[in-house]
């Protein structure tokens, strides 16, 4: 049986000399949950096309909500610009990530954060586990969602690598 071809970030983990995995430590979890959901929604020539961006992975885990709300806002506009279409609900999720993300990249003034974020966000501040919190797990699904939502319509290929380059580039 032939063994299908690795993921960009399997190819990443060995690069790391970690364990063979789709998310090396190394990366940035946002970053990751990106690059698996352009993975998902990429052609088999496409996901061929992503393997040669591996070595831009390397060494970008880092803490702090700025990277991880820049993505998240990256993403989401990339979703909004883009030529497919969103239910309701999925406009709803995007804005309130949209609206977290800004709030966090402000320093939090200005607008509230999405509508989620008002209860999380304090609760989790008080034991210190806000940050974290945001990083793996609230970005990285707002991220992969955004990247389900721009991967609609006609030759999304090009269009989520040039979302993926574009996420390294914040990254670097």
């Amino acid at each position: 049986m032939r063994r299908p071809e690795p993921c960009v970030l399997e190819l990443v983990s060995k690069l790391a000399r970690e364990p063979w995995t789709d998310r090396p430590t190394c990366v940035h979890p946002v970053l990751g949950s990106v690059a698996r959901a352009v993975h998902d929604h990429c052609s088999p020539r496409g996901r061929r096309e992503l393997l040669p961006l591996a070595p831009l992975f390397l060494d970008t885990a880092r803490t702090g909500f700025d990277l991880s709300a820049r993505l998240v806002a990256l993403c989401v506009s990339s979703a909004v610009a883009g030529p497919g279409e969103c239910g309701d609900d999925e406009h709803r999720r995007l804005r309130n990530a949209q609206e977290t993300a800004c709030y966090l990249l402000a320093g939090r003034s200005g607008a509230p954060p999405g509508r989620p974020a008002r209860w999380w966000l304090p609760a989790l501040d008080r034991l210190k586990l806000s940050e974290p919190f945001y990083r793996t797990v609230v970005a990285t699904e707002h991220a992969a969602e955004a990247v389900v939502v721009a991967a609609r319509g006609d030759d999304h290929d090009v269009r989520l690598k040039r979302l993926l380059r574009q996420c390294l580039s914040l990254a670097s």
